[in-house]
């Protein structure tokens, strides 16, 4: 018995059969929006893009795009295949960042990414740090916020992220490395310098002029619990999404702000600084892969930034009011 030839050709492959340059061929249209920009993004020609939308057509068995006033645009069964054919297209995108970073993993002895708070406050003297104890070597920094952050530990971008935030993924593991109490930042004279080393309440802020954090962050949101409650509510005119850009308005005078240990400690002394009570504690964590054992010039960075954070928050932490496990 004759046995069946594998098909290999897609001028004669069977009706449906999906070829990944097909789905690149339907993204790159649906991205330029003609199909001789979508040629140029697949650096091929327009003959051959024409082929292979022809070639994916027909091995679909309906049309993906029709022509209107010199735009293409998806028929309404393509639109069917829209959202599928988008996940698969970030998925294959990926898959090459990955093979990529594990390429370029070989030349670097310690990848980092971090906050942009931490970039200002920490990571900078644990870099001095590091090299203090292991000399010069390959390194490669970044800033991302939390949530992009986890993707690039995972597809490989990073060794180690530094984030204000717990993270939680099956592939990542999250280490606590210290602890700090929220503070609050004012313009220098806004307290006595007796009052200044005493904490201050959050009820205390009710009708003052803050610069906040934006929700979409995991303390802001911690943040809005406490002032929602203020009698008369903080006036506030001004949302951020970092730390950094919030000192730096309070600052130029636009008020007060509530921000973590690391960018109170990290302010000159144009800005005073009080702990806030009640207590909100904001943990620092070492975030990477659980695949594998981290190398020693990794492993040692993570005890620098340790280091390093705990002795520049450690006199907010003395002026902290105590807290007591399960209150």
């Amino acid at each position: 018995m004759q046995s069946r030839k594998r098909v290999s050709d897609p001028e004669i492959a069977p009706l449906g059969l999906v070829h990944l340059r097909y789905i690149e061929m339907f993204q790159a249209i649906l991205q330029a929006g003609t199909l001789t920009d979508a040629a140029s993004l697949l650096n091929i020609s327009q003959p051959a893009a024409t082929k292979l939308l022809q070639q994916a057509e027909r091995r679909f068995g309906f049309a993906l795009f029709v022509r209107a006033k010199g735009q293409w645009h998806l028929t309404p069964e393509s639109r069917l295949l829209k959202g599928q054919i988008a996940r698969i297209f970030d998925d294959l995108r990926d898959l090459q960042r990955l093979v990529s970073n594990i390429a370029r993993a070989e030349k670097y002895l310690l990848r980092v990414v971090c906050t942009p708070t931490l970039a200002n406050a920490v990571i900078p003297k644990s870099m001095t740090l590091l090299r203090q104890q292991l000399g010069q070597m390959a390194v490669e920094l970044s800033t991302q916020h939390s949530r992009e952050m986890l993707k690039s530990i995972v597809l490989r971008e990073a060794d180690v992220g530094f984030t204000l935030q717990e993270l939680h993924h099956p592939d990542i593991h999250c280490e606590p490395l210290c602890q700090g109490p929220l503070s609050l930042i004012a313009p220098a004279g806004t307290w006595s310098t007796t009052d200044a080393l005493q904490p201050i309440t959050i009820d205390s802020l009710a009708d003052s002029s803050l610069v906040c954090i934006t929700k979409a962050d995991n303390l802001g949101r911690r943040l809005e619990a406490h002032l929602e409650q203020l009698k008369p509510p903080a006036r506030i005119s001004i949302w951020v999404q970092t730390y950094q850009i919030a000192k730096d308005l309070v600052c130029g005078g636009e008020g007060l702000a509530l921000v973590d240990p690391f960018t109170a400690v990290s302010a000159g002394p144009e800005l005073q600084i009080r702990v806030v009570e009640p207590v909100v504690p904001i943990d620092l964590y070492a975030v990477y892969r659980i695949d594998g054992p981290l190398n020693r010039v990794q492993k040692s960075f993570v005890q620098c930034v340790k280091t390093v954070a705990s002795n520049s928050i450690s006199s907010l932490s003395s002026a902290a009011p105590k807290t007591h496990p399960g209150r």
